[in-house]
């Protein structure tokens, strides 16, 4: 009997031991899993990542921005056209009221008078131009209620034809309406979830997100300054010309052909630049008004509406959207570029500013930033306009 005990006590520990092994591992086992589903994970982007994702989300949001803009412009042509057509269709159903009564008038006559009221009789009926046709009836009717007749059954079509006019346009308006708000939802997203990604920086990373918009501005100074230095040459150029070309009329031999061409060419550069420096006013006394998306001033602006706003006050009225603006011009190499001309940024058109020279513009930067001065080279450019 002891050896029987004595064999037990090893097979006891051994059962005690067990589940402490498969506690172990399980655990193992989790955190292997642990690891393998961090492992999987999606690092956490860049500085780098993150400013070219809100550059690129607020790109977009300006492409639909222009969306937006298009759609409310169509919005407002489909609402004016609505109110012309309800208008319209008042004025028909005045005129198919007037003939009414007139048939009325008739009818009433022949009642007192006690004779057959064909009149009444085709006043009411269901299809009163069948009626009307038929010899019996209309061989019993005077000249003047002919008239009557033809002038109510003229009436009722064209207000019929109206009526129809205008349900068509106010069907026409609720797609340009639906249109509208998605192009809205669309801007709101875009912003949205710059904003988002913004919120998800610490401090530290917006410091540093900072220092590589510095870099970026200072980048775009750089070639701006390069830009007016090769201009401030070229114009240094132009005036040696201009006072060789003087000195040599001074001679007597050229004088005619040499004050012709300058008359002509003067008269064509001083109407655009006596527009331009109207343009280049109006923009900068807007300087530090805030950008707002879909809007054409006076206290804020979105990119295009304030170069329609600006050129309006020289005169000009240009379309609401950059890409009817990129059309409504001459186009013009960066190079050449003159003070008022549009300069058009990223391969989708999504952006416009007004060239003031040295290399500058002032535009409507994006949500968040006011109405400034800036280098054209901040943005990739998609080319000019001079719009007059």
């Amino acid at each position: 009997m002891p050896a029987l005990a004595s064999h037990r006590k090893p097979r006891s520990r051994t059962r005690t031991n067990t589940p402490a092994v498969g506690l172990t591992t399980a655990a193992i086992a989790g955190v292997s899993l642990l690891s393998a589903q961090n492992a999987t994970a999606d690092p956490k982007p860049s500085i780098e990542e993150v400013q070219k994702k809100v550059d690129d989300l607020y790109r977009q949001a300006g492409s639909s921005t222009q969306e937006y803009n298009k759609a409310k412009e169509s919005t407002e042509q489909q609402r004016r056209k609505v109110d012309r057509a309800l208008d319209e269709a008042a004025e028909r159903t005045e005129a198919l009221n007037e003939s009414r009564r007139a048939l009325g008038s008739y009818a009433a006559a022949q009642y007192r008078t006690g004779a057959v009221t064909p009149t009444a009789a085709l006043l009411f009926a269901d299809n009163p131009q069948s009626y009307a046709d038929q010899t019996q009836l209309m061989d019993r009717l005077t000249e003047q209620q002919r008239s009557a007749v033809a002038d109510y059954e003229t009436q009722r079509a064209e207000a019929a034809e109206q009526r129809a006019k205008a349900t068509e346009s106010l069907e026409k308006l609720t797609d340009s309406q639906d249109s509208l708000r998605a192009r809205k939802q669309a801007v709101q997203k875009k912003l949205a979830e710059a904003r988002e990604l913004l919120s998800q920086l610490t401090a530290e990373e917006r410091a540093r997100l900072a220092e590589l918009e510095r870099k970026k501005e200072e980048e775009a100074r750089r070639k701006a300054e390069a830009r007016a230095k090769a201009e401030a040459e070229a114009e240094a150029e132009r005036r040696l010309q201009e006072r060789e070309r003087q000195a040599q009329e001074q001679t007597g031999t050229g004088t005619d052909t040499g004050a012709g061409t300058g008359s002509g060419s003067g008269t064509a550069g001083g109407t655009y630049a006596a527009k331009a420096e109207k343009v280049l006013s109006f923009a900068r006394a807007q300087i530090g008004k805030p950008y707002v998306w879909g809007a054409t001033g006076p206290s804020s602006f979105d990119c295009s509406g304030l170069t329609q706003a600006a050129w309006r006050a020289a005169g000009v009225d240009l379309p609401r959207t950059t890409w009817d603006q990129v059309k409504a011009g001459q186009s013009v190499a960066t190079a050449d570029l003159l003070p008022g001309d549009l300069v058009f940024f990223y391969d989708d058109i999504s952006h416009v500013g007004i060239y003031i020279g040295d290399g500058k513009m002032i535009h409507a930067p994006k949500p968040g930033a006011n109405v400034r001065e800036e280098s054209i080279y901040y943005m990739p450019i998609h080319g000019g306009v001079r719009p007059a």
